[in-house]
């Protein structure tokens, strides 16, 4: 079976390891995934975090806003004791900890970078994080920007029109359409969900679809042959995509 979709790790290895750390990572570039997904946030002295939420709260042993925190702040917490004991101790990675590791991996995949600016804006983190990759090329990987947030989409656009860009939504399907139709982003991040009710919605070359996580989900990723699909659980997904492939038609 012809099945070019891409298995991009959601958070790392999200489903086995605890979420947006560098052991999380690692364990998806083991596994063969085709990509990384991850979050950046500003801390309160402008350092790029590696987080998804807006709060420490639920992955780790502190409370509040990253906002709120400098980065010495946000190093002393543990992200890994909420997922399991056998993690105790890890920490927050930087956006630059996570570059150096794929760099030292030499990961010729995707680095899909989500700039989390629908609720909190952290104003000039487009330009700053632009500014962070144009400073560190050549890197051996390809790079995507994703948002729920349009406007930091046409932020980074006309800062880097040549960029590649992605509209996340659940349900804003017209307005990432309209995004498209006026070269602002190339392609769609929607949630599995919503693509299943609206197969028809584009086509499956510019589609990468989240959070696919079930064997269906991931079938109908793969009889599709969306671009990409994004899961928690990248081991699980190439080895069903390896199966599928072996399959006679």
């Amino acid at each position: 079976m012809q099945i070019d979709t891409k298995v991009i790790a959601h958070r790392g290895s999200k489903g086995t390891r605890p979420e947006n750390t560098l052991i999380s990572f690692q364990t998806a570039i083991d596994e063969g995934a085709d990509g990384i997904e991850t979050d950046v946030h500003f801390s309160k002295d402008h350092h790029f975090i590696i987080i998804h939420d807006e709060t420490v709260d639920r992955t780790t042993n502190g409370t509040g806003r990253v906002y709120d925190k400098n980065l010495k702040e946000i190093k002393h917490l543990d992200a890994g004791s909420k997922f399991s004991p056998e993690f105790k101790g890890t920490q927050i990675p930087t956006l630059e900890e996570v570059i150096d590791l794929l760099k030292k991996n030499d990961f010729q995949g995707i680095l899909n970078l989500e700039l989390k600016t629908n609720k909190i804006q952290y104003p000039g983190i487009e330009k700053a994080v632009y500014e962070y990759f144009k400073k560190a090329y050549p890197y051996p990987f390809q790079l995507i920007y994703s948002s729920f947030n349009s406007e930091s989409l046409k932020i980074l656009n006309s800062i880097d029109p040549q960029a590649v860009k992605a509209r996340l939504f659940s349900t804003a399907a017209k307005e990432a359409r309209q995004l498209k139709k006026d070269h602002m982003i190339r392609d769609f991040h929607p949630d599995i969900k919503w693509v299943e009710k609206h197969p028809h919605f584009a086509p499956a070359e510019i589609m990468r679809p989240w959070t696919v996580n079930t064997t269906e989900d991931m079938q109908f990723c793969f009889e599709h042959n969306m671009a990409a699909l994004i899961t928690d659980f990248p081991g699980m997904a190439i080895k069903l995509r390896d199966q599928m492939r072996r399959q006679v038609i």
